[in-house]
């Protein structure tokens, strides 16, 4: 079921990276996934690049800075709109016992979390939010965030210019795998956070 969901959800996103307007659709997914969108960028980045490789290096681009303009709404909501926004969001991953000791071991580790989560596939968005709930300096937390999604995304456009269509057909080929790896990823950070 869930696997089928976020199948659907990924097949709408690459959808959107053959549209004509993709370059707008690419920052706008990647702005929207930094703050509660499941699915990565990643999804329209590959296709995108396999489409026209010498745009490599400005799709990753778009991703980065997109990315993090929507680390800032991510921060937001965390900071301004915890209760409103925030809180549900959390809800929705079942997390707030967690979140909340999250929060207090966050207070040490936060720009580590935030570089993990920027270029890994652990969920950005709840970084960017216990960001703002922890009240993180705003300025390391920016150059943390570009840091981490350029190293991502400009990584990632690499893979795809230098190995081309072997990449999407991995990802085509293994998706059910890969969402299931997903979850648990996503389930083991909520279990760790509980622990803590």
């Amino acid at each position: 079921m869930v696997t089928g969901f976020l199948r659907a959800l990924y097949d709408k996103t690459l959808a959107l990276s053959r549209h004509r307007r993709a370059g707008w659709a690419l920052a706008f997914v990647s702005f929207i996934e930094s703050s509660f969108f499941p699915i990565p960028p990643d999804v329209m980045l590959i296709p995108m690049v396999l489409a026209a490789r010498l745009k490599a290096w400005r799709y990753a681009m778009i991703c980065t800075l997109a990315s993090v303009f929507g680390a800032l709404l991510g921060y937001a909501i965390g900071y301004v709109f915890w209760e409103t926004v925030g809180q549900p969001i959390v809800a929705f991953y079942n997390g707030e016992a967690a979140f909340d000791r999250f929060v207090v071991f966050y207070d040490d580790w936060g720009i580590w979390i935030v570089l993990a989560a920027a270029i890994s596939f652990l969920p950005f968005k709840v970084a960017t939010i216990a960001s703002g709930v922890s009240g993180l300096a705003l300025v390391p937390f920016l150059i943390t965030s570009l840091i981490g999604r350029a190293i991502r995304f400009f990584g990632i456009a690499a893979l795809v210019y230098y190995f081309g269509s072997d990449v999407q057909k991995f990802i085509d080929r293994y998706f059910n795998i890969l969402s299931l790896i997903f979850v648990a990823v996503l389930l083991l950070a909520v279990f760790l956070m509980g622990a803590l």
